[in-house]
């Protein structure tokens, strides 16, 4: 009885280390760098009702030896740290090995999102500069996609308090 245990243990054991020993090596597999996301442009597009839409162009770079393919791209933007705009995209395509491509993702803004960010400038935040925050996914591929992040100021010309 005391060696079956035992013997249940061992090979309990062994699966374990088995496990790990795989999973290491898949890691060693897909050792890629993340890829590079800038936010390379905005374009008004025509809205409906209260919402509004534009088109957020991104550049994305990939840094590895193996293309990146994707089918379908989500996108979240935050401006000032709060929920601005969202948008997805059923694009499909290539970003090539040590390469780049330029997408554009139609985001829509909602009427209580704009709100929101003017009573946030009206109750003392900065107008001067505004920070963002691009978060969002390529789709697709064997492991469900790459996501990516962006972040940073854009500064508002003009928009500075008097006196500077």
């Amino acid at each position: 009885m005391q060696s079956n245990h035992m013997r249940s243990r061992f090979i309990l054991f062994f699966a374990a280390l088995l496990a790990m020993l795989a999973l290491t090596g898949c890691a060693g597999l897909f050792n890629r760098e993340a890829m590079r996301v800038s936010v390379a442009g905005i374009e008004p597009l025509e809205g409906q009702g209260l919402e509004m839409r534009f088109a957020v162009k991104l550049r994305i770079q990939n840094p590895n030896d193996a293309p990146i393919d994707f089918d379908g791209v989500s996108l979240d933007l935050d401006l000032n740290g709060r929920a601005f705009a969202s948008g997805v995209s059923d694009q499909r395509g290539t970003v090539p090995r040590f390469g780049e491509t330029v997408l554009s993702v139609p985001v829509t803004v909602s009427a209580f999102s704009v709100a929101r960010q003017a009573f946030g400038f009206a109750n003392g935040d900065t107008v001067s500069k505004v920070s963002y925050a691009v978060r969002g996914r390529l789709a697709g591929g064997a492991f469900g996609g790459a996501r990516f992040a962006d972040s940073g100021y854009v500064d508002l010309p003009g928009m500075g308090a008097a006196g500077n």
